[in-house]
């Protein structure tokens, strides 16, 4: 299944997000712990241009601790600012962001705005809501809540500009593609719930054996995810005339993922960026 998710709304929202990067001095990209590369928007490096950013590793709470710490020395490798945070209000979290842009605040005219971007389900809104301690952004279980533009006074001399969640016209890369389907930032309406348990059962096969055994009392994990998932549906009677129900299996499983039942879990690593073609991978 080729996944792809690019509603009418969020075409009109990249337009505005262009229109509105020319009033702003910098931007903070949040992104999902969870799957920090997968969860990056690639045109925002084409829009951004010189402003300075500051990534926000959202739900860190989620996230494998080991993996988070890869990821950040990863972008402090490659010299991009990046911290973690959970999806939990933190008291310092609204001063280690004013903290981060002190320095270029000091050079511009008040108030200084920072753009919030972020895909759809990487918890921007919740954590603006947490930033303010109002609620002001919207939040819910469906990706793509917030449809428009609005700024928030975070202090005096600093306000924020939160933006719809966007994706990008084309996910080249699949295997991002069922990652952010597993976690939820693109619709179920546009997934087939089972393909994408499928791939994420073969994700912890792979990287949380243990976590998954331990989830679903399985006596192993030798058997094909098809094999797993039924077994899931029977353990939680996701059942049909004629046997298991394994769309419903497909929506417990990932249900169980996307709010950490599983324990704390990471999708991909920084080995998993997909390494550029050169002119000599092309000969």
């Amino acid at each position: 299944m080729l996944i792809g998710w690019y509603p009418g709304h969020m075409n009109k929202a990249r337009k505005e997000i262009i229109h509105a990067l020319k009033k702003v001095h910098a931007i903070l990209e949040v992104v999902d712990a969870r799957l920090p590369y997968s969860s990056e928007n690639p045109l925002l490096r084409e829009l951004a241009g010189d402003k300075p950013v500051l990534k926000l590793l959202n739900k860190a709470d989620l996230a494998d601790p080991n993996l988070t710490k890869q990821w950040l020395d990863h972008f402090a490798k490659h010299k991009i600012s990046a911290m973690a945070v959970t999806s939990i209000s933190q008291a310092s979290l609204s001063k280690s962001i004013t903290g981060h842009f002190r320095a270029l605040q000091n050079s511009v005219k008040p108030p200084f705005k920072v753009m919030v971007v972020g895909i759809p389900n990487a918890g921007k809104s919740t954590l603006i809501n947490n930033l303010t301690s109002r609620k002001i952004a919207k939040t819910g279980n469906e990706p793509a809540i917030t449809k428009g533009q609005q700024e928030i006074r975070l202090d005096d001399d600093f306000l924020l500009v939160d933006t719809p969640g966007i994706l990008w016209p084309k996910i080249e890369n699949q295997d991002s593609a069922y990652r952010l389907a597993v976690t939820g930032a693109i619709k179920n309406t546009a997934i087939e719930m089972e393909d994408i348990a499928l791939y994420a059962i073969e994700c912890l096969k792979s990287r949380y054996p243990e976590q998954l055994i331990m989830r679903y009392t399985l006596d192993s994990i030798e058997q094909e995810p098809s094999e797993i998932l039924e077994i899931i549906g029977l353990k939680r009677g996701c059942l049909r005339k004629g046997g298991v129900d394994y769309n419903k299996a497909a929506e417990s499983m990932l249900n169980d993922i996307r709010t950490g039942k599983l324990g704390q879990l990471t999708l991909e690593s920084p080995a998993d960026i997909p390494k550029p073609i050169s002119d000599t991978d092309l000969d």
